[in-house]
């Protein structure tokens, strides 16, 4: 699945682009692996960097950033597990800060070309595991890993500063539903 508000790279795109089969166009890449460290330890796509902190995420790529060379492209890739949340809202987050820092220079950025991999690690995987190292894939949810999980857990939601909307979110549709019948009642007897 694609998140909508953002650009997407499929994994046959990335394997090609790993295979350097984009060295015309690409100058260079990156590829921001979002996943807990004992994720990334686990397997990993090839020259992948791990960070899943926002702070390192500001001391590696905005400490004293520079503007882009026009004539060289530099593109930087996001992904979690399932690209489903941590990569997104990491790339969302890089976006932010670079539109915040180039402020009254709109619409330049530092990093123009950020691209989220659709499916996350587990798809590219799947497809790709000749590119992964080691070849394997170890799950967030890893049986072996619950007290990692629970360590990185805590540690991103203090960077989040506690924000437990991704939470409120899942459970919001249910209170929706469950409110509906009510809800309607009330429309109508406000609108007669």
């Amino acid at each position: 699945t694609c998140v909508t508000d953002l650009k997407n790279i499929s994994s046959e795109t990335l394997s090609r682009l790993l295979k350097g089969e984009y060295h015309d166009i690409i100058n260079e890449y990156t590829i921001v692996d979002c996943r807990y460290p004992y994720e990334y330890q686990g397997g990993h796509i090839q020259n992948a960097i791990n960070i899943w902190e926002k702070e390192v995420l500001l001391q590696s790529y905005f400490t004293s950033p520079t503007h882009p060379d026009e004539d060289k492209r530099s593109i930087i890739i996001f992904h979690c597990e399932f690209s489903s949340k941590r990569g997104p809202e990491m790339s969302r987050f890089m976006r932010q800060k670079d539109r915040e820092c180039n402020g009254m220079e709109f619409p330049k950025l530092y990093y123009p070309e950020l691209y989220l991999l659709q499916g996350g690690y587990k798809k590219f995987y799947e497809e790709y595991s000749e590119l992964c190292v080691p070849q394997s894939y170890r799950r967030m949810l890893d049986e072996e890993h619950k007290e990692d999980l629970r360590h990185f857990s805590k540690r991103s939601k203090s960077w989040n500063g506690g924000d437990t909307a991704t939470y409120r979110r899942k459970r919001q549709p249910l209170l929706r539903h469950r409110h509906s019948a009510h809800d309607a009642s009330m429309m109508g007897s406000n609108n007669s």
